[in-house]
C-alpha cells in the first residue's frame, strides 16, 4: 500500500518492465534485492541506475512498505556498485529525485550514482 498522497504504482513503468526482463538494459549488478544498470543517457562519465525489485513510488513508500532485509539490502547493493566501479577513492554522488519539485521521470523508486569527474556544486546556494 503506497505512502498516502502518493500515486498507485504503475507496473507498465519502464523499470518494471526492466525487472520483468521485457526491456533490455546494460546489467553492472544484480541481487535478490536491486537491479543495477547502466544509465541510457549518461550525465557524468559513470551513471548508474539502482533500483530496488519491488513495486516502490518513492524513497517514502520503500521505507514505509519494504521488508527490513530489503531496505539493507538495497542499500548495500548501492555501495557495493560504487565500489566495484572504483569510486570509493576518487568520490561520487548518489541521488534520488522524488515527485514533480524532485524532477522524478520514472515513478519506480530509485537512485543514480555519479562518478568519474568532479561533480561540482549538487545545487546553487539558496540565495543565489
Amino acid at each position: 500500500m503506497p505512502v498516502s498522497g502518493l500515486p498507485p504504482y504503475d507496473r507498465s513503468n519502464i523499470f518494471a518492465r526492466i525487472l520483468r526482463g521485457e526491456i533490455p538494459a546494460k546489467k553492472v549488478y544484480e541481487d535478490e534485492h536491486a537491479f543495477a544498470f547502466h544509465d541510457i543517457s549518461p550525465q557524468a562519465p559513470v551513471h548508474v541506475l539502482v533500483v530496488p525489485k519491488g513495486d516502490y513510488v518513492s524513497l517514502a513508500d520503500f521505507a514505509a512498505s519494504a521488508p527490513a532485509e530489503t531496505i539493507a539490502g538495497f542499500w548495500r547493493a548501492v555501495a557495493k556498485v560504487a565500489k566495484d566501479l572504483t569510486l570509493e577513492v576518487s568520490g561520487y554522488r548518489v541521488l534520488t529525485n522524488m515527485g514533480v519539485h524532485g524532477h522524478q521521470e520514472v515513478p519506480h523508486f530509485h537512485v543514480h550514482i555519479f562518478g568519474g569527474r568532479p561533480l561540482g556544486r549538487m545545487m546553487p546556494r539558496a540565495d543565489d
